[in-house]
């Protein structure tokens, strides 16, 4: 819970059921809850519940009196919706649902447009929609808090996107990623591979101070060629700032430059309050760093110019984590959170591939496929130590970094058709 409340599941909890019971919540805390949540749809004080409409009544009937009376006074106005998951009722049916429920004691007024009070009647349907059974599985009655903020999930939709590229991260796991990161009011948040600014938007969203940076100069100054269809060349005014100012928070946007994550650019100092990114994979946007492996590749004294590109060198992605620890130990303010994407080839995957660090401790690690032989860790960590205390930390074994991690990008090609060229179950695959 993002409000440090703790909660528990009711006995008989199913995690993939669309529906949750939890206990040890105030509404108060629900209604805090349900104002960041993109995942959950609405949050309900449930009443009564059973198999049957029978169990439903009895279990509504126990319900104690003194808790409904409040929200069935005659000087009330109040309205009865019908939900039902993985099933379509018929508006007649809907209505005969509602009329059976003429047992509880209401009092008040029906109002359909602005009630004071809003009861809904739930029913499981299960989720398999080649399946539907006609009686639900189960039934929920109880009167409603609050709606979550799914609505943010259209609104920030990147297919209306100001200025997008290859790899923009969906609007819906942008908001996860910044909720994972407990990203709140006046929080300095940090990108250090910003691509076009997806998670930026959704940090400034909730008011937070936010900042990138990237290797890439054609991505941080809105150049070179268009990711949009029928559209060639991005125009004049694509870039991070357009993006938060269509969202009406360019006020919280601080600036992106063009940095190398691998190099130490910045102070000494705990500058930020979450660290949030998703580091390139190497399949869509590739992996490089500046530098070379030759040793004339550094010019003169003075022989740098304002066009002068820096050579560069692959980046692979165990340094890329190693690195992303470190400067997130020494740059998140103590008690912070760095959330990223860990790419991962599925048949090789345990948890001791997950990058450690001694001054960060894992908070939750979770999965999202992206084909049958490949998927991504939603990684979070919080700083719990500074950087001095924990100064020797190299020399334990179980924290070096796990060199597999380079060989994704040829594993995640071992899975496309070779007669084809194509995957047989193409992910959306995100590096920004």
């Amino acid at each position: 819970c993002s409000y440090g409340k703790k909660f528990q599941p009711i006995e008989n909890f199913k995690e993939k059921s669309p529906f949750w019971c939890l206990d040890g919540l105030s509404e108060e805390d629900v209604r805090g809850i349900m104002a960041r949540s993109v995942c959950a749809k609405s949050a309900f004080e449930l009443w009564g519940h059973g198999q049957t409409h029978s169990e439903l009544r009895t279990s509504l009937l126990n319900y104690p009196l003194e808790h409904m009376s409040p929200f069935m006074e005659k000087h009330s106005t109040y309205r009865i919706n019908v939900y039902t998951f993985n099933k379509t009722l018929e508006f007649t049916d809907r209505i005969k649902k509602i009329d059976a429920l003429d047992y509880l004691p209401f009092e008040g007024t029906v109002s359909l447009k602005s009630p004071q009070h809003v009861f809904c009647l739930l029913e499981d349907y299960g989720t398999d929609p080649n399946d539907i059974p006609d009686h639900p599985y189960y039934i929920y009655f109880g009167r409603w808090i609050g709606d979550g903020q799914r609505e943010l999930i259209r609104s920030h939709s990147v297919k209306n996107r100001h200025f997008i590229g290859n790899t923009s991260m969906d609007a819906g796991l942008s908001f996860i990623m910044a909720n994972h990161a407990k990203v709140k009011e006046n929080d300095v948040v940090f990108d250090p591979f910003v691509g076009t600014g997806s998670l930026l938007v959704a940090c400034s969203q909730f008011g937070a101070y936010v900042c990138g940076s990237d290797i890439d100069y054609n991505t941080i100054h809105g150049k070179g060629r268009s990711s949009r269809k029928n559209q060639k060349w991005r125009g004049p005014d694509e870039n991070i700032r357009a993006n938060l100012r269509q969202y009406g928070t360019e006020n919280m946007y601080l600036d992106v430059m063009v940095s190398d994550a691998s190099k130490p650019v910045w102070r000494e100092a705990a500058l930020f309050d979450a660290i949030i990114t998703d580091p390139p994979y190497g399949i869509r946007e590739s992996t490089r760093r500046t530098g070379s492996h030759k040793d004339t590749a550094k010019p003169a004294d003075g022989f740098y110019m304002e066009s002068h590109v820096p050579v560069s060198q692959a980046y692979h992605l165990s340094d890329i984590f190693t690195d992303l620890l470190n400067f997130s130990a020494h740059r998140l303010v103590m008690g912070e959170r760095l959330v990223y994407w860990l790419p991962v080839y599925r048949p090789d995957y345990s948890e001791e591939m997950v990058p450690l660090h001694p001054c960060l401790r894992l908070i939750s690690n979770s999965e999202q496929t992206l084909s049958s032989h490949t998927s991504r860790r939603l990684i979070t960590m919080e700083k719990i130590k500074e950087p001095e205390v924990c100064a020797h930390w190299g020399s334990d074994p179980s924290l070096s970094p796990y060199q597999g991690h380079n060989a994704f990008r040829e594993k995640y090609f071992s899975g496309v058709n070779k007669r084809s060229g194509k995957e047989e179950n193409k992910p959306e695959v995100n590096g920004e």
